[in-house]
């Protein structure tokens, strides 16, 4: 039920969620509020992603670490959303940070939104793509330099586009 309601609070720009629970309400970019990936219906979704990237993008999963080619891809190119193809982060901000999921230290400015998730027991941020709200991953405060910080990615929820 609750992932029911994050799910719909961050559809709806997260005052639901904060008003019933007390949640902090989710951060998305409102430039994509119009977007029409976001008025795709969940059986759309399913007939356009594997199983695997549905579990992760629109039901909010995790994969496997260990499991992403794309965590030791190498190349130079760009990690754009599964779901939509926004364009998330450069492979000049990719680095292995020995989780066993691809791990950047910086997005693209206005890609993601982020929420509060309480999954585990205690609070993580947990990221999205902006344009199509699809869950990307987790974000963590003990990153690389210049920003400390890891944003700790599903490979099924990224595409790599080589430059």
């Amino acid at each position: 039920m609750l992932h029911a309601l994050h799910r719909r609070a961050v559809l709806l720009g997260a005052t639901a969620l904060a008003a019933c629970s007390g949640t902090p309400q989710a951060k998305t970019p409102d430039r994509f509020s119009t977007s029409p990936w976001r008025k795709l219906s969940d059986a759309q979704w399913r007939s356009q992603l594997s199983p695997a990237a549905y579990q992760v993008l629109r039901r909010e999963g995790t994969e496997r670490a260990g499991s992403s080619p794309l965590d030791k891809e190498t190349r130079r190119g760009t990690y754009v959303c599964a779901g939509c193809e926004l364009p998330l982060f450069k492979s000049d901000w990719k680095y292995a940070s020995g989780t066993g999921w691809p791990s950047f230290y910086r997005p693209m400015d206005g890609a993601l939104g982020e929420k509060t998730d309480f999954k585990i027991g205690f609070p993580r941020t947990e990221y999205h793509c902006a344009r199509c709200l699809g869950h990307q991953g987790h974000v963590f405060k003990d990153g690389p330099r210049p920003t400390g910080l890891r944003y700790c990615n599903n490979g099924v929820a990224l595409k790599f586009i080589p430059a």
